[in-house]
């Protein structure tokens, strides 16, 4: 069945006025899953005035109160997760075991942020003057600009909206037009667990709506996850403005597999890192490091347990993994190999299209592994965002870490190894944000923080208690009474 979209401004859906909005099936083009109208740049003006109309009330709301309607929206979100989660196959193409995993990681977000009210909210210091004390207490930005990409389309938007919420902002919100539906599922949630009118405004629209938040006076702060070129833009426009920016982008995650490693689990990791969710995965494994001594072993089992994973139809249990998002996507990826193969890479496995009749009519990528000779190829510093995964030899760890360390990106990276000096190594040479030691480079928990180093991202961490340092400023209280008995 296809479902209207719809826009929420004010408290109210309203349809859209602008260009033919269609959100299609990445295995099946031809069906579509939910269609409607773009918001025009227009509604931008009309989301943001009813944002910063509605913050003052909602900012002096007791967290407790705010946090109470985060956690009706995720039960809500739960009691639909199988409903939604097989939306989510049916729109952005991953498995139905994975976006029904991904609607509940959006309750359990949720839910990490609804019960902030009962952690600390502030911190008080001792002053150097008597009868006095230091506090330092926190204030909401105001009405907070929140932009998501397609590849987690209600996990993603949860880890921003949530605490931008809880801490007391209001919300204008464009999510990628590629996945409308989930976004109006998670509005949905929060409208329906009682969100007051104008605290969380939803616009689905291009890249122009999404222009116009940034440069709206009317935004306090803007949040941000996608590309690294438009995360760049983003941040420079809010920083024109003096307003703050949050960016998280690019990735090129590498996974170092150490001659001493436990084979059958590094196997099972790096499988899971590079091909789940079909790649499309800031955090995934794009890059693979092995060393000398297991090469030849690992990469064999490795490219067949990759040419054996049921390709198909994510909304098929036996499926494994599913198409890219579209046909932009599609193309894109598929250049990718092929200049690999020009700049002397050998495909260990994957690298044609698909010749079925059933694959060949929709954005499938066969899981594709390609492995390098030394000389300098674009499949190793550019991210491709697909099931991709490019392969080096390393001599040694040192080595190894060097080649980890060869991006300007620095999201995440994992090591496989049961050498706790080289685990411990590891973690002082590499420079990313997130380090997995024995587990898959994607992965991340709603209460510790998340974001990368070098090129990966722009401004605080988020999730966990890192994120209270973007949606809040501090005031440092200087508390002095009279004298005693006046």
């Amino acid at each position: 069945m296809t479902v209207t979209i719809e826009h929420l401004i004010d408290g109210r859906w309203v349809p859209g006025t602008g260009d033919a909005l269609f959100s299609v099936n990445p295995a099946q083009p031809s069906l579509i899953v939910a269609q409607g109208s773009n918001a025009r740049t227009s509604d931008v003006d009309a989301a943001v005035r009813a944002a910063g109309a509605a913050a003052a009330s909602w900012a002096a709301a007791p967290m407790h109160q705010r946090g109470t309607m985060l956690l009706s929206a995720a039960d809500i979100v739960d009691r639909n997760a199988e409903a939604w989660g097989l939306e989510l196959a049916r729109e952005e193409g991953k498995t139905k075991a994975e976006g029904i995993g991904e609607v509940r990681r959006a309750a359990q977000i949720l839910r990490y942020y609804g019960n902030e009210g009962d952690r600390q909210a502030g911190q008080i210091f001792s002053s150097p003057r008597a009868g006095e004390q230091i506090l330092v207490t926190r204030k909401p930005l105001g009405v907070v600009g929140v932009i998501t990409p397609f590849n987690f389309p209600i996990a993603i938007p949860a880890w921003k909206i949530a605490p931008a919420l809880i801490y007391g902002n209001t919300v204008v919100w464009k999510p990628a037009s590629t996945v409308p539906l989930l976004a109006i599922r998670l509005a949905q949630a929060l409208t329906e667990a009682g969100l007051p009118e104008g605290v969380l405004n939803l616009l689905i629209g291009g890249s122009d709506v999404g222009n116009a938040i940034v440069d709206h006076p009317g935004i306090d702060a803007v949040t941000f996850t996608g590309s690294t070129g438009v995360g760049r833009r983003i941040a420079a426009a809010a920083a024109a403005r003096g307003i703050p920016a949050q960016a998280e982008m690019g990735g090129k995650n590498a996974a170092v597999v150490l001659d001493d490693a436990d084979i059958e689990l590094a196997l099972e990791q790096v499988m899971l890192g590079a091909f789940r969710s079909t790649g499309q995965k800031c955090t995934a494994t794009s890059r693979l490091i092995v060393t000398d001594g297991i090469a030849d072993e690992f990469l064999a089992e490795l490219a067949e347990r990759a040419a054996a994973l049921a390709v198909g139809d994510p909304t098929d249990d036996a499926t494994q993994m599913g198409p890219v998002i579209n046909d932009a996507a599609h193309q894109s990826i598929s250049s990718g190999i092929e200049a690999a193969t020009t700049q002397g890479a050998a495909v260990l496995t994957g690298g044609q299209p698909y010749a079925d009749e059933v694959r060949a009519g929709g954005y499938f990528i066969a899981p594709t592994i390609v492995e390098l000779n030394g000389a300098p190829a674009d499949v190793w510093t550019d991210e491709l965002f697909g099931p991709v995964l490019a392969v080096r030899r390393a001599a040694d760890a040192e080595a190894a870490f060097d080649m980890a360390n060869d991006s300007e990106f620095g999201l995440s990276a994992a090591i496989f190894t049961q050498d706790l000096t080289r685990a411990l190594q590891a973690v002082e040479q590499i420079d990313v944000g997130v380090l997995h030691v024995n587990s898959e480079s994607a992965g991340a928990d709603p209460h510790v923080p998340f974001g990368g180093a070098k090129k990966s991202g722009l401004g605080p961490k988020e999730q966990g208690g890192a994120a209270r340092e973007f949606f809040t400023h501090t005031t440092t209280v200087y508390l002095r009474g009279g004298q005693a008995g006046a």
